[in-house]
């Protein structure tokens, strides 16, 4: 299928498509959304307070977080620069299946890779609670986390967030505008996980087992620890990861107790975790 002007468009969302620096953590990318600074990336991207971006003309300036919503996974970065080439949002609501997707990003170092595909779906996932996710048949490696999703006018149609099997998964582009009209979350928590079944008592159980914690972060400042299995917040078992996001969501100081083991699966521990505000935690057995 040939796209009159495809090199054009193509080259376009390569403009408005950026790399941003998390120190040692590696590279991910970004949307220039407005002209005067606003970048548009994951919340799993901008984890650290200090970020570079690094433009399609090879500028490099410091970044600053504005917002963040861990339960959309969706970051505000501002740089003090004007004239910046914005991208162009589409209205994610009018999108079919069988429509035509462009990715790009920067995977493994490829600065501006580019791969297309098709739109396969768009609403919920099981087990990813009951957002809406843009689904394609793109090809996504760590370092697109962030890039444009765009349709064949290159107009940005989500963010490029994760995948699930074979397909890409990224946030709809007006869940984009509601996340830019105020509907942002300070609920960081500091901490890779990953989704096991701890066996307890003869059944199975969800959990979040941490891979990593940020220095600095809550999780780091409530003693949690690398190896540490989380079950559930104030009470409630988890039974995704969209649970702790939901957990999580939120503005402003607060406390969220949290379930979890460490080595013994027979004994709960809980801890208080400060979220919103810089503070001290309390953990207990």
């Amino acid at each position: 299928m040939s796209i009159p002007g495809f090199g054009e468009i193509a080259e376009e969302l390569r403009r408005s498509t950026v790399m941003i620096q998390a120190g040692s953590r590696g590279n991910g990318s970004g949307v220039v959304w407005t002209s005067n600074g606003t970048i548009i990336t994951n919340a799993h991207v901008a984890r650290r307070s200090a970020l570079s971006v690094q433009l399609w003309d090879g500028r490099e300036f410091s970044a600053e977080v504005v917002s963040r919503d861990t339960r959309r996974d969706l970051a505000a970065l501002h740089i003090q620069v004007d004239d910046l080439p914005a991208a162009r949002a589409a209205d994610s609501s009018r999108l079919r299946p069988g429509e035509l997707a462009i990715a790009i990003g920067n995977p493994l170092g490829f600065v501006g890779a580019l791969t297309t595909g098709v739109i396969h779906a768009i609403g919920p996932l099981r087990g990813l609670g009951g957002e809406s996710w843009v689904q394609a048949s793109v090809r996504l490696a760590p370092g697109n986390s962030g890039g444009p999703l765009a349709d064949a006018q290159g107009r940005v149609i989500g963010i490029n967030t994760m995948v699930a099997g074979r397909l890409a998964l990224a946030v709809p582009s007006n869940a984009v505008g509601r996340f830019l009209a105020g509907s942002a979350s300070d609920g960081w928590l500091g901490v890779s996980l990953h989704p096991v079944q701890v066996p307890m008592q003869g059944r199975a159980r969800f959990g979040l087992a941490v891979l990593e914690i940020e220095p600095g972060s809550p999780a780091s400042r409530a003693s949690l620890l690398p190896g540490d299995i989380l079950l559930g917040a104030d009470g409630q078992d988890f039974a995704s990861l969209e649970d702790l996001a939901q957990a999580l969501a939120g503005s402003g100081p607060r406390t969220l107790r949290l379930e979890f083991l460490r080595g013994d699966y027979s004994r709960f521990r809980h801890v208080v975790v400060q979220l919103g505000a810089t503070g001290k935690c309390s953990i207990a057995a």
